[in-house]
C-alpha cells in the first residue's frame, strides 16, 4: 500500500465544493516525445498515474491535444472509473499538426469538438474544468478573447462544463473574461526566475481565485540556475523540489501540476510539498528573479 503524502494543504476553488490538494499532477509528459504519438512504455505511464493518485494527488491537469488523445486515453485507462473527489481539469484551443507542431484552435467548430473529445477520451459526461488556452506558445498576447470565451461558456450551459479557467492570459483578459462567465482558476507561465505575473497572482489571491503555474524549472540563465542549485544543496534537495516548494511558500492560492513520467521523479516531487524552507533561503530564491518582496509576518 503506498502512503498518502501532505500534499501543502487543500485550496477550494472560487464557488465551488471542488477542494484540491496544492500539488497536483501533470499528465502531458505522458504521451510520446514531443507530447505526440504513444509513450514508450504503456504500463509505466498508467503505474505513475495510479500512484499519483493512491499518493493522495486528487487534482490532474490533462488535455485532448496531448498526444493528439492519447493522454486523456491514457488517464481513462489507468484511472476509471474515477475515485470521489478526483478532479480532471482540461484545456481546449489548440490541436496537433501532424507534423508535431502546436495550432491554435479557437474557432467555434473546434472548442466544440475539443470538448466532445475530452468528454469521450477520458469517459465522463462533464468536465469539471475546462480551461481555455489562448495566446502565443510560450506567454499571452493582449486582445479580446470574448468570442472563443463565449464559446465555452455556451457548453457549460448545456451542463457539458461545470467550471472555467484561463491559459496564458493577462489581467485584462480576466477582467473582460469574468464579464462573461465565473473564473476559478489561472494557468499562466511562473516560476523562481519568471516573475512577470508576481502582482496578478496577489490580486487572484485576493479575489480567491487559484492560480496554477506551468514550467517550474523553464527559462532560467545559468546565474540563475547556479543560485537555485545552491539552495537546493544547503537544504539537501533537488532544484525541481526547491523550486516546487518555493511556489508552495509564494502564495496559498498556487497549486501546482508537475509532469514526469517516471516514478521516481514523481515521488520526489510529491516530496516537496513537505519542504520547508528558512527565511534566508527563501529571501535567496526571492532574488533569482528579481521585483518580488516577500512579507515577513
Amino acid at each position: 500500500m503506498i502512503e498518502q503524502i501532505n500534499l501543502a494543504g487543500r485550496f477550494t476553488l472560487p464557488g465551488t465544493s471542488i477542494n484540491l490538494n496544492r500539488m497536483g499532477y501533470g499528465a502531458m509528459q505522458l504521451a510520446g516525445p514531443q507530447v505526440f504519438g504513444l509513450p514508450r512504455d504503456v504500463d509505466a505511464a498508467i503505474a505513475v498515474l495510479r500512484e499519483a493518485v493512491e499518493s493522495g494527488v486528487n487534482h490532474i491537469d490533462t488535455s485532448d491535444f496531448y498526444g493528439p488523445h492519447v493522454t486523456n486515453q491514457l488517464i481513462k485507462q489507468a484511472l476509471h472509473p474515477y475515485r470521489e473527489g478526483l478532479v480532471i481539469v482540461t484545456k481546449v484551443g489548440a490541436r496537433r499538426g501532424a507534423d508535431k507542431s502546436w495550432i491554435p484552435a479557437l474557432s467555434r467548430q473546434e472548442l466544440i469538438d475539443a470538448v466532445h473529445d475530452n468528454l469521450r477520451n477520458l469517459g465522463l459526461e462533464i468536465l469539471d474544468v475546462v480551461n481555455l488556452r489562448v495566446g502565443a506558445v510560450m506567454g499571452p498576447s493582449e486582445g479580446s478573447i470574448a468570442e472563443p470565451l463565449t464559446v465555452v461558456a455556451e457548453l457549460k450551459q448545456q451542463g457539458l462544463i461545470r467550471n472555467i479557467g484561463l491559459s496564458n492570459v493577462t489581467p485584462n483578459q480576466l477582467a473582460e473574461a469574468q464579464t462573461i462567465t465565473k473564473i476559478v482558476c489561472i494557468q499562466n507561465l511562473y516560476n523562481v526566475a519568471h516573475r512577470n505575473d508576481d502582482g496578478f497572482i496577489d490580486d487572484l489571491a485576493a479575489q480567491g481565485i487559484a492560480y496554477v503555474p506551468f514550467f517550474p524549472l523553464g527559462g532560467f540563465t545559468q546565474l540563475q540556475s547556479s543560485a537555485l542549485n545552491a539552495a537546493a544543496a544547503s537544504l539537501e534537495a533537488t532544484p525541481m523540489q526547491v523550486a516546487l516548494a518555493w511556489l508552495l511558500h509564494r502564495s496559498p492560492n498556487i497549486l501546482l501540476i508537475p509532469g514526469t513520467s517516471s516514478l521516481e521523479h514523481l515521488r520526489e516531487n510529491l516530496k516537496a510539498a513537505t519542504l520547508q524552507i528558512p527565511v534566508e533561503v527563501l529571501a535567496d530564491l526571492d532574488a533569482i528573479g528579481g521585483g518580488y518582496v516577500r512579507q515577513i509576518v
